[in-house]
């Protein structure tokens, strides 16, 4: 199997190496490791396993006690420039990029590492 965490974030095949378990693992674990109790900003592209890659992360931060506003369809820098501007705690964007479409990703941006 080949690495799931890249340099930017988790990418793979949706439903195989990146699935709805580990999306929801992943916003539990970025909740409890943000100690700021700003809310989570959720961002995503436009395929298919979008609404549930969002609906896993969510899940995951709320049960590590995180707000989260779904910010719906954006572009990338939409995330990053909203966490900065509007004081989030963190912000993630669903897109697999330039991948194809079976493909998504998790990209995580922390306040802290955006200023």
């Amino acid at each position: 199997m080949q690495a799931v965490f890249g340099t930017d974030g988790v990418r793979g095949k949706f439903n195989k190496e990146l699935t709805y378990s580990l999306a929801c693992k992943i916003g539990y674990s970025l909740g409890k490791t943000i100690k700021d109790e700003g809310q989570i900003l959720i961002g995503r592209d436009t395929r298919i396993s979008g609404p549930s890659l969002l609906e896993a992360l969510t899940k995951g931060l709320n049960a590590a006690n995180k707000d989260v506003i779904d910010l719906g369809i954006c572009p990338t820098p939409a995330i990053p420039f909203l966490v900065r501007k509007m004081g989030f705690s963190a912000g993630v964007m669903i897109s697999a990029s330039h991948n194809p479409p079976e493909y998504n990703g998790i990209k995580i941006l922390i306040e802290e590492e955006i200023n």
